[in-house]
């Protein structure tokens, strides 16, 4: 049963790159081209959405240089700049037991032991030693390394992780 509702947004379009009609993309994945794993991406912007194809991509520092197959001028790329870039859920290879892609940890409430709500995770950095969830609230900003020695649980179903982590960390 495949739900084609699904679509996750894995960067965006930031503007034009060349005559020839490629794009730079700033992607929101762990590693900058794990995007190019899906030849085809969503664009979205407001109401406007359409399917492009990759022709060719490569990775440029943090950000990714793309070329879609039907895209071949400045001006025509120009016009994608502001587009978010879905991919569909269920094309994600399966995580295994204790692993989670970002795109399902952000959005998710922490709350640690004491039952307090820490806030929601807005996004991950990755530190090179472990990957850090950025968590936002009531009480401030939280840097939470994401490693099984502050994380108790993850609970996808309900969107909540379980840290061991103080109010006044």
């Amino acid at each position: 049963m495949s739900n084609t509702e699904n679509w996750v947004a894995m960067g965006y379009i930031k503007g034009a790159f060349g005559v020839k009609g490629w794009l730079k993309v700033q992607p929101s994945t762990e590693y900058t081209d794990s995007l190019l794993d899906y030849p085809q991406w969503r664009l979205s912007k407001g109401k406007d959405v359409q399917m492009v194809e990759i022709e060719a991509g490569k990775a440029a520092g943090d950000e990714l240089q793309v070329k879609f197959s039907h895209v071949n001028d400045r001006d025509v790329a120009a016009l994608l700049r502001g587009y978010t870039i879905e991919i569909p859920r269920e094309s994600f290879a399966e995580t295994e037991e204790d692993e989670y892609y970002w795109a399902d940890l952000v959005g998710m409430n922490v709350i640690n032991r004491e039952q307090i709500a820490l806030g929601e995770v807005v996004k991950l950095m990755e530190t090179g030693a472990h990957d850090v969830l950025v968590v936002r609230g009531e009480h401030g900003e939280k840097l939470i390394p994401f490693v099984s020695q502050y994380i108790d649980e993850v609970q996808k179903a309900q969107k909540i992780i379980i840290a061991d982590w103080g109010l006044d960390y």
